[in-house]
């Protein structure tokens, strides 16, 4: 079982590539990123990131291989590719341009990884999400069944994270469903949520659960203005967790970025859904009930990642 990250020499890329290595069902975990040059001297942060996990191996108590390259054929063979390659948007810079060079980022590195692993499956961490998950697909030519977006499992975790910590239980007895665009137009849905099997909405008023609904939806721009800087410990542990279930055939199932065709009225754009994910990628996008709000707030999410899509579009045809 080989697995490849792309963009380990950054911390959401590296943490990905510790995650999967410390939960010791692959044999190699591939990692891939440029070399930086300062100066006169040339650096290479992949390798540097794969030989220090690789030597907490004996402490961490696994076996799975870490390789830093900056050589796509060393990617041969890969069962699983993550991509978290691209630039953080900076002062100055618009959205449009953050798309643009993303885009290009993720065309090439997805274009260069089918190239020697005809039968990968792409899990897609790259920012904006949904349109890069768009990019990836358009570049490899893979199946939808075989690319998808991690967003939902992050932001499902966020929102299960700030429940315990509200009513003072385990995380590991809530169980939580959320749809829709990555950011603000996600859509919790609180009477999927339980604790333990309680439905949560008898257990907090209704005014709290609002407040946690909001804080999740704005969950990683609460990290940004704690640090200056993106998280990387859950997302690179949520990216884990669906490699994870592929590789093992675990038939989860998480709220991923991906292509329907049909279900809930949507096609032709990557949203957040529910999905049996298991060997092969995606088994199955499940359609579960919902009330005319939870419609109508998934049908305005989509819009938006819709209207993102055709703003990359324009710009891709200039």
């Amino acid at each position: 079982m080989k697995v490849t990250v792309v963009g380990a020499g950054g911390n959401v890329g590296s943490t990905v590539a510790l995650s999967v290595a410390q939960r010791d069902f692959a044999k190699e975990v591939v990692m891939v990123d440029i070399e930086k040059k300062e100066d006169d001297k040339t650096f290479y942060p992949s390798k540097g990131r794969a030989l220090d996990q690789w030597e907490s191996s004996p402490i961490h108590g696994f076996d799975t291989r870490l390789n830093g390259t900056v050589d796509y054929e060393d990617t041969k063979g890969s069962d699983v590719c993550v991509i978290t390659a691209g630039v953080p948007r900076r002062p100055g810079m618009s959205r449009d341009d953050l798309l643009e060079i993303n885009a290009k980022i993720v065309d090439s590195v997805a274009t260069e990884l089918v190239k020697y692993s005809p039968d990968t499956i792409f899990i897609i961490v790259s920012n904006p999400l949904d349109v890069m998950t768009y990019v990836a697909h358009a570049a490899s030519g893979l199946d939808d069944n075989k690319v998808m977006g991690m967003a939902g499992i992050l932001d499902t975790a966020r929102y299960r994270a700030f429940l315990a910590e509200e009513l003072n239980v385990s995380p590991k007895d809530i169980q939580a469903l959320l749809m829709g665009g990555h950011g603000d137009t996600m859509v919790p849905l609180p009477r999927y949520t339980t604790v333990a099997g309680i439905p949560v909405t008898q257990m907090i008023d209704k005014s709290k659960l609002d407040d946690i609904v909001s804080r999740t939806k704005k969950g990683g721009g609460e990290i940004v203005g704690l640090m200056g800087t993106s998280a990387w410990y859950a997302p690179g542990a949520a990216a884990a967790q669906m490699v994870e279930a592929i590789m093992l055939d675990q038939n989860r199932i998480f709220p991923c970025a991906v292509k329907p065709n049909g279900e809930y009225g949507i096609d032709d754009l990557f949203i957040g859904l529910p999905v049996k994910l298991g060997h092969g990628g995606i088994k199955e996008i499940i359609e579960v009930d919902l009330n005319q709000e939870e419609r109508d707030l998934l049908d305005e999410s989509a819009a938006a990642v819709r209207s993102t899509m055709d703003d990359f579009k324009k710009l891709m045809d200039k």
